[in-house]
């Protein structure tokens, strides 16, 4: 298990990827975001984005799904209190495949509870040619460790960047 210390400015995730289908863009478009350029191909094809496009929230999701199952299975995470920006900077197509990239840029323990502090993150997705399609950034809640926890394998074997 990771706690708050484990963490430190500059670390970098690679979290995995995941191709997105056209068939997932409309399935979720219909239910959450239901823009023609999200559900209706022949409309999409007319708007600006000439084709269809996943929604936003579709594709911060996916963010999400990469961080949990590439990170935070292994992070004593207690959540977070929101998102400080998210951006939404190309537009995403069936068949892209997004790259998931996640930076410590601090943290700090709570003055409040010495059980945890504030993880500051940026998140970034690519699609296929590198282009950056998502950024979001958030402080995460992290346990501290307790007394008699030793530091985990894990999290000696990822130096922060530049080291």
């Amino acid at each position: 298990m990771r706690y708050l210390e484990d963490f430190s400015e500059g670390q970098s995730f690679d979290l995995g990827e995941e191709t997105i289908r056209e068939g997932e863009i409309v399935e979720f478009a219909r239910r959450f975001d239901a823009q023609p350029f999200h559900v209706d191909p022949r409309a999409a094809k007319s708007s600006i984005y000439g084709g269809l496009i996943a929604s936003g929230w579709h594709t911060a999701s996916l963010f999400m799904g990469l961080l949990v199952r590439a990170l935070l299975h292994e992070v004593a995470s207690m959540g977070a209190g929101g998102i400080d920006e998210m951006r939404w900077l190309k537009p995403v197509r069936p068949d892209d495949t997004l790259r998931g990239r996640l930076t410590v840029l601090g943290q700090r323990p709570s003055t409040r509870h010495p059980d945890r502090g504030l993880l500051n993150c940026v998140g970034e997705l690519f699609n296929q040619s590198g282009e950056r399609v998502l950024l979001i950034r958030w402080s995460a809640m992290i346990a501290r460790r307790p007394d008699g926890v030793p530091v985990a394998p894990s999290a000696k074997e990822r130096a922060p960047k530049g080291s």
